[in-house]
C-alpha cells in the first residue's frame, strides 16, 4: 500500500510490535506512523499503554491507556490503514503494584502469543513508554524472554541513572525487565534527546502530507501551547521526536557496533538511578543513533505516501 519502487526482500523482514503511550504527548505519533510505513518492519499488532503516573489532570485516573487506543485509531483512520490489518490491542491502564503480580490485558496475552509463535524471522517490540505490559507478560510466561527483543525508549544518563518519564512510569516494571534474560536494546534519555526537530521543519516537511500530516503538526503545536507554559519544557520552536529510536535502531546497518555498549544490567533503585554488580546479563545501550538517517527516512514516507 506505500508508494515506494523497492521491495524490502522477505529475508531482510522482522517481526515488530509498536507499544505506544499514544496520547501522551505529541511524538508518539510521528514515530507509529513511522514504523507502518517502513516495510522492513512485518507490524503484528499496536498496543496502547498507560502514562498515568504523569497525566497532568487530562484524564480519569487509570484511564489512559483507553486514551492511547482511541488516538491510535485516529492515526489510522485519518491515514487511511485498514484497523483489521493493524489491530490494536488495550495495555494495562496503571502501573505495576507489586513485581510478583502480573496485570492480565489483552495487551500482555498478545505478547506472549507472538512470542511463542513458530516463526523464523525474529520478533522485536518497540516500547515507546512505561514498560508494564512487557513486565506482565513476562511474568505471565517466561519462557518469551529468550523469544522477543525489546527496545525501549527510557531511563536516565549512564552511569548515574535518575529521573525520566517513562522509567518513572513504572519503576517495578522495568526492574523485572532489566533483570530477565530478555535481550535489551536501551535508549536512554541523552541518547533519545538527540531527535530534535524544530517546528518550521514539520511545517515544512509534515503538515502537507494529507490529513495526517497536517493532525500530526496541530497536535503537537496545541501541545505546545498548553503543556506548562512558563516552564523549561516544551522548549517553544523544538521538539524532540525521542520515541524514533526504536524504528532507527532497526533501520541501522546491522553490523554496527561504534554507537552503543554491551553493559552489565543494572538494577534499578527507588530514585531511577542505577546499581552495579548484580550479575545481570549484559544489555545493549546506545550511546548515539544514526539521528540523520532516522529523520530523513522519517520525512521521505511522509511525503512519497501522503502528498
Amino acid at each position: 500500500m506505500w508508494n515506494y519502487d523497492y521491495k524490502v526482500p522477505e529475508g531482510k523482514k522482522v517481526r515488530y510490535i509498536i507499544h505506544t503511550d499514544c496520547k501522551n504527548e505529541a511524538d508518539d505519533q510521528f514515530t507509529v506512523l513511522h514504523a507502518l510505513m517502513t516495510d522492513k518492519l512485518d507490524i503484528r499488532g499496536i498496543i496502547a499503554g498507560h502514562f498515568d503516573k504523569a497525566n497532568y489532570n487530562r484524564f480519569p485516573e487509570h484511564t489512559t491507556a483507553n486514551a492511547s487506543y482511541k488516538e491510535i485509531e485516529t492515526i489510522l483512520n485519518l491515514a487511511g490503514m485498514p484497523v483489521e490489518k493493524y489491530p490494536v490491542y488495550l495495555g494495562s491502564n496503571f502501573p505495576l503494584e507489586e513485581e510478583s503480580k502480573p496485570i492480565e490485558t489483552e495487551a500482555a496475552r498478545m505478547i506472549i502469543e507472538e512470542a511463542m509463535k513458530e516463526d523464523d524471522r525474529p520478533l522485536y517490540i518497540g516500547m515507546q513508554g512505561a514498560i508494564t505490559d512487557l513486565a506482565c507478560a513476562l511474568l505471565l510466561e517466561p519462557r518469551i524472554a529468550r523469544r522477543i527483543t525489546c527496545i525501549w525508549i527510557g531511563g536516565g544518563d549512564y552511569p548515574e541513572g535518575g529521573h525520566e518519564f517513562n522509567l518513572f512510569q513504572d519503576i517495578l516494571a522495568a526492574r523485572i525487565v532489566f533483570q530477565s534474560n530478555m535481550p535489551l536494546w536501551q535508549i536512554p534519555r541523552n541518547v533519545y534527546k538527540q531527535f530534535a526537530v524544530s517546528l518550521a521543519e514539520l511545517q515544512l516537511k509534515v503538515k502537507p502530507c494529507g490529513d495526517i500530516g497536517r493532525y500530526l503538526y496541530e497536535q503537537m503545536l496545541e501541545v505546545n501551547h498548553s503543556f506548562f507554559p512558563d516552564g523549561i519544557w516544551p522548549h517553544g520552536e523544538t521538539w524532540a521526536l525521542g520515541d524514533e529510536g526504536c524504528v532507527c535502531a532497526l533501520l541501522e546497518e546491522a553490523e554496527r557496533d561504534d554507537g552503543y555498549d554491551m553493559i552489565e544490567a543494572p538494577f534499578i533503585m527507588d530514585d531511577m538511578t542505577y546499581s552495579f554488580g548484580y550479575g545481570n546479563r549484559k544489555i545493549r545501550v546506545y550511546h548515539k543513533m544514526d539521528v540523520r538517517l532516522d529523520l530523513e527516512d522519517l520525512f521521505a514516507k511522509f511525503q512519497l505516501n501522503f502528498m
